[in-house]
């Protein structure tokens, strides 16, 4: 019996959403800007990296022609054809450009409800939300309570947020609450439970998540954030594929934040580890676990955490091209009738205005030894993914979405 791994390259979007000017990114392209700048030797990087982007495995999987259907062009360096597997680029039909509405849909889910954002005010949160907050958190009180970047705003509150036990709040234009505390000074599982007591009180505003960001560090030295980030979410509205894998008797292995993202609902078996190439590890290790009909769902957060919000391009880059030198590592320990699909999950152009995520077309690249090279063109929504893994898996279809297979 087949088994099925999702490979979600987080943020790495294509370009060319029909709606993103409703979201102020028409013309945000993660990947194209970013194969245009390394062309262009503006992402060269003494010690890291230099030339053009360099992709060849997830090009000959359909990336290039993938990008190409979803703008119309072609990103330098990159082909319009496969040379194996089958290509798609894929349309979000999900209100947002965040985690959960991306990762939701794409397990055969996509968000029926609009998410709830805080006004880009100073405060930005209700009063009467941090002051049920502070009381059954038990704190003195917060710093920050702004819109702002996860790393500025802890390069610039950390030392008072130790010295005074005062956690810092913060969100952004995606629909999230984010906690920062000093992993040892604060401590981590204190942290973890006023994150719990935070997400309980956000519930009726639809916040999609309440994220813990723990960070390390002094004044003097600096602040760094640690791998120990935790989201607390929402659950899905409905059963994803994750749950009617397990609902089928198979294992579900959620590798990152995978498992975070859904509430640990359909999640069997929970992998997590520092980094993209600590995760592939990870990603090979439950491939090793997985058994027949199960299914590998894993996120690389880095690409989104690290370069995009950061907008760095040169090590957005570096990174695509360490994650594409592995792919063979992968496919080596596929069956005959195993399925990868490498997607994303919306787009962070760390060429574009702003820090935040991009409404982007996300690349579709599936391989099996048993599928021949092909395209399936424009998906409209990104749920077919979902419901190409539920075919192959031979489990029960959902209600959104089609195989494409």
């Amino acid at each position: 019996m087949p088994r099925a791994i999702i490979c979600v390259l987080d943020s790495f979007g294509i370009g060319g959403a029909p709606d993103a000017e409703k979201y102020g990114d028409e013309g945000a392209d993660t990947f194209g800007h970013i194969a245009r700048e390394c062309a262009n030797g503006n992402a060269d990087r003494e010690g890291l990296r230099a030339g053009p982007l360099t992709l060849p495995n997830l090009d000959a999987l359909g990336l290039g022609a993938a990008a190409k259907s979803a703008t119309g062009n072609l990103a330098p360096g990159f082909s319009a054809q496969n040379t194996a597997g089958v290509w798609a680029n894929a349309i979000e039909v999900s209100n947002g450009k965040d985690t959960p509405s991306g990762h939701w849909e794409m397990a055969g889910v996509p968000v029926p409800f609009d998410w709830g954002y805080f006004p880009n005010t100073d405060p930005c949160f209700p009063p009467n939300l941090i002051e049920k907050f502070l009381e059954q958190a038990r704190l003195p009180g917060i710093l920050g309570n702004v819109h702002a970047s996860g790393t500025k705003i802890i390069d610039d509150l950390g030392a008072q947020s130790v010295t005074t036990g005062k956690p810092i709040c913060y969100t952004s234009v995606d629909s999230v609450f984010q906690i920062a505390a000093h992993e040892t000074e604060f401590g981590l599982e204190r942290l973890y439970e006023i994150c719990a007591i935070a997400r309980k009180l956000v519930d009726p505003l639809t916040i999609g998540r309440v994220i813990a960001r723990p960070y390390v560090g002094d004044e003097t030295a600096g602040f760094t954030r640690t791998y120990n980030r935790r989201d607390f979410a929402i659950p899905p509205p409905e059963p994803t594929i994750l749950d009617r894998v397990k609902s089928a008797g198979r294992n579900t292995f959620a590798v990152g934040k995978i498992s975070d993202i859904f509430a640990a609902h359909g999640v069997t078996h929970k992998l997590k580890a520092p980094g993209n190439m600590a995760m592939f590890d990870k990603t090979l290790e439950a491939l090793e676990m997985a058994t027949d009909g199960d299914l590998v769902f894993a996120n690389f957060v880095d690409f989104d955490s690290e370069y995009g919000h950061r907008r760095d391009v040169a090590g957005y880059a570096n990174a695509l091209e360490q994650f594409d030198a592995r792919i063979p590592e992968l496919i080596a320990k596929l069956r005959d009738d195993d399925l990868v699909i490498f997607t994303a999950d919306h787009g962070n152009d760390p060429t574009w205005r702003g820090t935040d995520h991009t409404r982007e077309q996300v690349p579709v690249l599936c391989f099996s030894s048993s599928l021949g090279k092909g395209a399936a063109g424009t998906r409209q929504t990104f749920a077919d993914i979902g419901e190409t893994v539920a075919w192959w898996l031979r489990i029960p279809r959902g209600d959104h979405g089609r195989s494409f297979l």
